[in-house]
């Protein structure tokens, strides 16, 4: 009698240990591009045929953009981290997609978040070589360290030539050279709001890439379109318009 009960004791432990293991999974996220609710992938780079809010008529030719301390939050406020960063590059299918380090509990959470770019102590010169090798470094010049975002096109200029645009969001920096001066942080926090993780569902994150250009800015891109890099302006008015850029889209 007590081998019987012993066994259906372990049984018993071995079904709850089974239980909680079946309630937990990695998270996967996909990346998603729009312009104004409509898809933008890499095959649409090269032609032009976008237009921002204040009449530009433009094309995009790369897209590229780093995330970092990619988290989500339980309902008691618990933060469990997900993933320490990750470049996002709508010319390598690859990194479309992303899985979180760890499983997490199935359920509702109250939010999920990222850092777009670096925060400045992350954004150390030289510290990660896979961004090194991906050329995405800063200039030691313009304090070093990493890019936030690459956005290239061509857009029609006021005498109605095609001209070149290089929206490149960085830490801004002012007095380049060997001692360069911060005027503002411009990483900035995505909260996505709350969600639901079960079980092989994917988390969809969606950049309407229209909104960079809209506001509360409204962007003419005869006035910035390149060697935007030195310029803390328009490093602060790119941090003002990306507050709005993402969201959550929907759940598969």
């Amino acid at each position: 009698m007590k081998i019987k009960c012993m066994i259906l004791a372990v049984a018993f432990m071995c079904s709850s240990c089974s239980s909680e293991s079946d309630s937990d999974t990695v998270v996967n996220l996909r990346f998603t591009h729009e312009w104004n609710n409509a898809v933008v992938t890499a095959y649409d780079f090269g032609t032009i045929q976008y237009v921002n809010a204040f009449g530009n008529e433009l094309s995009i030719e790369r897209l590229r953009y780093l995330i970092s301390d990619l988290t989500i939050t339980k309902l008691s406020g618990e933060i469990i981290p997900l993933n320490n960063y990750h470049l996002i590059d709508l010319e390598n299918e690859n990194t479309l997609n992303l899985t979180s380090n760890q499983s997490v509990e199935t359920g509702t959470y109250a939010n999920v978040s990222f850092i777009f770019g670096f925060t400045n102590n992350a954004n150390t010169d030289g510290a990660y070589p896979d961004l090194n090798s991906a050329s995405w470094n800063v200039p030691p010049m313009l304090g070093g360290g990493y890019h936030y975002m690459q956005l290239d096109g061509k857009f029609i200029n006021n005498i109605e030539d095609e001209a070149g645009y290089n929206f490149h969001a960085i830490r801004a920096a002012d007095n380049p050279g060997p001692n360069p001066s911060f005027p503002q942080d411009t990483f900035f926090k995505v909260n996505l709001g709350p969600l639901t993780v079960s079980e092989n569902n994917e988390i969809i994150i969606s950049m309407d890439i229209a909104q960079w250009f809209k506001e509360p800015y409204l962007w003419d891109l005869n006035l910035y379109n390149q060697m935007l890099m030195p310029n803390s302006t328009a490093q602060i008015l790119m941090y003002e318009n990306g507050q709005n850029v993402f969201h959550l889209n929907f759940f598969e």
